[in-house]
């Protein structure tokens, strides 16, 4: 490749590339439903098995506690899977969201959900310290 020519890296994301995220991220999405069914679940069991002290309902209480958290943290990560989704559905996958640059390969393998590449993600971060 000749100095000056065009880097693909700078051209988006291919198809094929594409087509192995979203079923990385529908995966995902498939993944989340079934813990946050699993959940709750869970949730419903619980204090269901027979007479209890108020120290065997107040440990039920924590834990269906710490359960609907965990169900607030499944809804963000299903949310930001969905927004993932739609930019493939609408071309902007890849992209970052601030700056309107490719976001990298390797930043998308580890983090699908990414809207932003490095350099934003690091500013948008000191800007919230």
């Amino acid at each position: 490749m000749v100095a000056g020519k065009s880097d693909p890296k700078k051209e988006g994301v291919d198809k094929r590339t594409l087509t192995r995220f979203k079923k990385i991220l529908l995966k995902e999405r498939e993944d989340i439903i079934g813990e946050v069914k699993q959940i709750s679940e869970s949730s419903k069991e619980m204090g269901q098995d027979g007479i209890q002290d108020i120290g065997d309902e107040a440990a039920n209480i924590y834990n269906k506690q710490i359960l609907l958290s965990l169900s607030e943290n499944e809804r963000v990560r299903l949310q930001e899977v969905d927004e993932a989704l739609d930019r493939i559905a609408n071309g902007t996958y890849g992209t970052c969201e601030e700056c309107g640059g490719p976001i990298s390969l390797k930043r998308l393998e580890v983090r699908p959900v990414a809207k932003y590449c490095v350099p934003c993600l690091m500013t948008l971060e000191k800007g919230k310290i």
